[in-house]
């Protein structure tokens, strides 16, 4: 397929491509599916847009996710992964390394991570949901972004990882700089910013697997430090980088996935109408592959994270040269024509949708089931206790946090009618420091 002229092609990573990228993606994938370009870091990379393509990189153990493997080291100046991640000595997380050390560290940390886990969680989920719109269900507006879809995985996340109450709000901070400095095509945007809160998570986690080593609890951290796999035992910084992985990746999809979900049944009337009804019988079928569809039509997860040749190999006719880095670009997959019928049409009882949301192969989304447990609750109890819930600005005014990786919006201003204030008993609990009751 000849490379088409520089005039036609698109233009990627600007303001306007963050607000829809799915145009320029579909122009990828018919003219230039597997298509080199250079970055706003100025790193070159190679965009993998056809499903097919996509779904042989995700699984190819040709493509490694050790940055060591990029030709250029660009890992080192900051250019490449999460700021701030191999000062901070978390380089040893599931997203930056291969079989057999990844085999090892996702066996144990799948003992902690269980399916059991997860599901004895919902209750809690369901508690900081409710919580969270009782924050502002009485006022008849809110940002959806700032007061519902950011907090609710940053406490869930955090009680998961057994962070005591008294300090999730420090983590609500750090995670919040991490939002605010990412901007359009920079991945770690101002990543002087991110990088200060990862070196600030860090010293925590170091401090949180202190004391928890010497007082075990039932919690994901606790379970870290316990869990073994034919008598070895995660490191310290092993256990670091793991816990931080699972919030740094944990709770920013989540949010996405609340808040794009939203916004795309607000745009979709009819969709949502369905949903409401089907929630309101006490039927989950409809909430099940509704969810499959919104991380499908406009998934959390724009491009799958960082992967480099450590051989030649050939994707879609095109050679990749030892060294390159290759990004798969989930967004343009999830909407390939040649997979996904009507593929700008969201269908939330769609039946066959085998999306890559959540990536495929052996570096599929550890964390999904509890990503899907906190779209499920969150979606679910807006639509029920607001019904009428409606934007509060036009879509052409909504700012999105654009970048390599993730894909989500700043803010989400929405407007309903207000709760009538329920009564409350004189016994009821207080609440914690993070606005979620002990």
């Amino acid at each position: 397929m000849p490379v088409q002229p520089d005039s036609a092609r698109p233009p990627l990573f600007t303001w306007d491509f963050a607000a829809d990228p799915y145009p320029a993606y579909a122009w990828l994938r018919e003219h230039e599916p597997v298509h080199r370009t250079t970055l706003p870091s100025g790193v070159e990379a190679w965009l993998v847009t056809r499903y097919a393509d996509a779904r042989q990189a995700l699984a190819d153990s040709r493509l490694s996710k050790n940055p060591l493997h990029h030709s250029t080291h660009a890992h080192s100046t900051g250019r490449v992964g999460i700021p701030g991640e191999r000062q901070a000595n978390l380089m040893t997380h599931l997203l930056n390394i291969d079989p057999p050390d990844h085999t090892r560290l996702r066996r144990l940390v799948s003992k902690a991570f269980t399916p059991r886990r997860v599901a004895e969680f919902e209750p809690r989920v369901q508690q900081l949901t409710d919580r969270l719109i009782d924050g502002f269900a009485e006022r008849g507006s809110a940002d959806l972004i700032h007061e519902f879809a950011f907090p609710l995985p940053i406490y869930a996340i955090c009680d998961l990882l057994g962070v005591p109450a008294e300090d999730q709000d420090d983590f609500r901070d750090w995670a919040g700089m991490m939002v605010r400095h990412t901007r359009p095509g920079q991945g770690g945007g101002q990543r002087g910013g991110v990088g200060r809160a990862v070196k600030r998570i860090r010293a925590y986690l170091a401090e949180l697997i202190h004391r928890k080593r010497a007082d075990l609890g039932d919690d994901l951290i606790s379970g870290l430090i316990r869990a073994s796999d034919h008598g070895e035992h995660l490191t310290e910084n092993e256990a670091a980088a793991m816990a931080f992985i699972l919030l740094f990746a944990g709770f920013e999809t989540t949010v996405n996935l609340i808040g794009n979900g939203t916004y795309a049944l607000l745009r979709n009337p009819d969709q949502r109408a369905l949903l409401q009804d089907s929630i309101a019988r006490g039927e989950s079928a409809l909430l099940e592959t509704g969810i499959e569809e919104l991380l499908r039509y406009d998934g959390p997860v724009e491009l799958a994270t960082w992967r480099f040749a450590t051989s030649p190999l050939t994707i879609g006719g095109v050679a990749i040269p030892v060294g390159d880095p290759v990004l798969v670009v989930l967004a343009a997959a999830d909407r390939d024509p040649a997979r996904f019928a009507d593929e700008n049409t969201l269908d939330l009882a769609r039946a066959d949708n085998p999306h890559l949301g959540f990536g495929h192969g052996i570096h599929y989304c550890i964390g999904a089931p509890l990503a899907r447990l906190e779209g499920r609750a969150a979606l679910a109890t807006l639509l029920s206790r607001l019904p009428d819930l409606r934007l509060a600005e036009s879509p052409e005014d909504l700012r999105w946090r654009g970048g390599l990786i993730m894909r989500g919006l700043r803010e989400l201003p929405v407007e309903f009618t207000p709760e009538k204030k329920p009564v409350v008993p004189a016994d009821e609990p207080s609440a914690g420091p993070s606005g979620v009751t002990d």
